[in-house]
């Protein structure tokens, strides 16, 4: 029989599908190789063996929350649905002439990337609705009805809508879509006015076209995947975790897959700020790597930082602004090509570069022997000591040293004349080094220093490299948590049920209406809830408010938090000093004597979070006991060390381990600089610390 106290969190990433299962018995959880060409294969291959673990039927799960990165992937690879995007006339091009921002300001011979619809597939319509949702030129229906009619003899699989200022009077794009529905019944729609109802055009309209071209390929996946479930005996609903750290329902991902290309990140971010919240940890820097990617995020009380755009398909894969903004809200973090299956090479510089482009898991690092034969950072970690070859993903991946020594070599060695160790060395520096310079600008874009942040890691590869990266960062404390391998599936089954309604409606402080704002805050609240409601009927559900500011003139905003009485019975002279203060903390200063706008509303509604325990420091109680010892290279030291083996099963509460040291776990290794000791918590996570003799 099923029961909520069994829950399965399932993560499907680049290299590896993470499963957790979590009974009253405990948590069980694997890591299985992601199968491309049906991701579904692998979550039931998964299952399977958690479900083994636990001593239960896969019937007798209760709850089943999932992320996947199936839409990120599709946008990446160009792998969406064929397309058709209506929009106003003269407004055909929008999204291929993007903005007058360079990513590369210097480079004369800038590649722009291609839109996601070429222009042949994207048509207009004679209509106009101004900034105040005034309709200046009326719809005709007749022509949409001839378009429509041109739209389905090309066999248009799935239609985006997205219309001048609609996101101010959305009746043009109501009407066009009831017509698709008519004319062309097989075809999905997606209008802009619901999929992200904002200001700014381009943004808006590679939203909805995203949507439109991703949505048959989610609803097929999310179907088969129900599917293969159910003739499992999985009887209990499934979520999907979205990109703003919260749960909706299937039916909602089906409709708006968008707002799922980061859902695993997101996952991880919310699994760090539970562990902050444990340990009552204010300032947290979540680092997550995995096979393909590493993610930095800022935690700050215990709450990840959000944004309202997000980029995606970057032709420059990790540079920011080359690549197609998405307008959901998300979780804000820095992502780089640096995980397990980054790739390694020689430039025309001689210098040494990791990624983006990855292994993955077909066919993998080298070292796998599945006929990878260029040299990854997993090849790079395994000669340096940092992997078992012998008992990597709890012995059921055999590694193979010597071809990552052959490829090391090859690749890296020959070219730069180096041995295998010299070429591993130098790749792991590297791929440390571009991580440790993404958080220090992500921390520096944010106004903030990472030298008072704890680091909290997770991820498959996430615990090799984090104790190098705080001696880069200067970060004193690291914890990795129990689980830390499969961390972003764990964080799913910390997420609250949620959703985020916005709205562009533009407003200056000197033209404040307050019954206006409170209809339009009440109206996203309800919109909302009903999100939430679709999910859990009968759930507690909290609302949080926030509105977008900037003086008038400037470009972009900042958000505002309100409270429920600000929201509820709002004030100018209050949300002008609320905008005042966080201004100055991000700026520096206010400016005096400028009008200040508002240009977007927002409520999020969402359960209320699960209680979390506060976790007692252990006192030291001596020294955990080694199975053995290894060699292990330690990059501050520059040289080979003696490292004593630790399994992590196997250290008692308040035991300590001094560096250098590996700590071993079926998911993950810990690696302990020798500048750091560790000592376990109450709650089983390892606490990092540096040692008070090492600079």
């Amino acid at each position: 029989m099923a029961t909520t106290t069994n829950r399965l969190g399932v993560d499907i990433g680049g290299t590896f599908t993470d499963v957790v299962l979590e009974t009253d018995r405990g948590q069980f959880s694997t890591k299985v190789l992601t199968t491309y060409a049906a991701p579904e294969e692998a979550i039931i291959d998964g299952m399977g063996q958690v479900c083994a673990k636990a001593g239960i039927a896969a019937s007798q799960i209760g709850q089943i929350i999932h992320g996947t990165t199936l839409a990120t992937n599709a946008l990446i690879e160009r792998r969406g649905a064929k397309t058709a995007l209506i929009t106003t006339q003269g407004f055909r091009d929008t999204i291929e002439m993007r903005t007058e921002s360079r990513f590369e300001q210097y480079d004369l011979n800038l590649e722009l990337p291609e839109p996601l619809l070429p222009r042949q597939r994207r048509y207009t319509v004679a209509e106009r609705v101004d900034a105040s949702g005034n309709i200046l030129i009326p719809l005709d229906l007749a022509e949409v009805e001839r378009l429509v009619d041109r739209l389905a003899e090309a066999g248009y699989d799935s239609i985006a809508v997205g219309l001048l200022h609609s996101y101010a009077n959305d009746v043009h794009e109501r009407m066009i879509r009831d017509v698709l529905r008519d004319r062309m019944q097989d075809a999905m729609v997606s209008i802009s006015s619901e999929v992200s109802p904002q200001m700014r055009e381009y943004e808006r309209f590679n939203t909805v076209v995203a949507n439109a071209y991703i949505k048959p390929l989610m609803k097929s996946y999310l179907s088969r995947l129900e599917g293969r479930l159910r003739g499992e005996g999985v009887t209990c609903n499934i979520f999907l975790m979205h990109s703003g750290g919260g749960i909706i329902s299937l039916e909602n991902a089906a409709d708006f897959p968008v707002r799922l290309v980061e859902s695993g990140p997101a996952g991880g971010a919310v699994f760090a700020a539970h562990i902050a919240a444990r340990y009552g940890l204010d300032k947290v820097l979540s680092f997550d790597m995995g096979g393909t990617t590493a993610k930095i995020c800022l935690i700050k009380h215990q709450t990840p930082k959000t944004s309202r755009v997000f980029e995606v398909a970057r032709s420059y894969r990790f540079k920011k602004g080359s690549g197609m903004p998405i307008s959901i809200p998300v979780i804000d973090m820095v992502e780089i090509g640096a995980g397990g299956g980054s790739l390694a090479h020689v430039d025309a510089m001689r210098q040494i570069r990791v990624g983006p482009e990855s292994a993955g898991s077909e066919p993998g690092p080298a070292c796998y022997g599945r006929g990878g034969d260029k040299p990854a950072v997993t090849d790079a970690d395994l000669v340096l000591g940092k992997l078992d070859p012998e008992n990597f993903a709890g012995g059921s991946i055999a590694l193979h040293p010597d071809r990552s020594e052959h490829a090391l070599t090859r690749v890296l060695g020959e070219v730069l004349e180096m041995d295998a160790g010299e070429a591993a060395f130098g790749l792991a520096e590297v791929v440390d080094e571009n991580m440790a310079n993404a958080a220090r600008v992500h921390a520096v874009e944010n106004g903030e220093d990472l030298s008072d942040y704890t680091m909290i890691a997770f991820g498959g590869a996430a615990p090799l490299h984090a104790g190098r990266l705080c001696e880069k960062l200067g970060v004193d404390r690291l914890l990795v948590p129990p689980g830390a391998g499969v961390g972003s599936a764990i964080g799913f089954l910390r997420a609250p049920f949620s959703f985020e309604a916005n709205r562009s409606v533009y407003m200056r402080l000197s033209e404040f209406d307050p019954a206006t704002i409170t209809g339009l805050l009440e109206e996203l609240r309800t919109e909302a809830t009903g999100f939430v409601r679709n999910c859990d009927a009968q759930a507690e559900i909290l609302t949080e408010y926030k509105v977008y500011m900037r003086y008038a003139g400037q470009g972009w905003e900042i958000p505002i938090v309100l409270s429920e009485d600000e929201a509820t019975a709002p004030d100018a002279e209050t949300f002008l000093r609320l905008f005042e203060t966080d201004y100055a903390k991000l700026f520096g200063r206010s400016v005096k004597g400028m009008d200040v706008e508002i240009t977007v509303w927002s409520v999020n509604a969402t359960t209320p979070p699960e209680h979390v325990a506060r976790v007692d420091a252990a006192q030291a109680a001596g020294p955990a006991t080694p199975t053995g010892q290894r060699p292990l290279f330690d990059p501050a030291l520059a040289r080979m060390t003696h490292a004593d083996v630790v399994r992590r099963a196997d250290i008692g509460l308040g035991e300590t381990v001094k560096g250098p040291a590996a700590i071993t776990e079926d998911e993950t290794t810990i690696i302990l600089p020798a500048s750091r000791g560790a000592i376990r918590q109450a709650d089983g996570c390892i606490d990092i610390t540096r040692t008070k003799d090492t600079p």
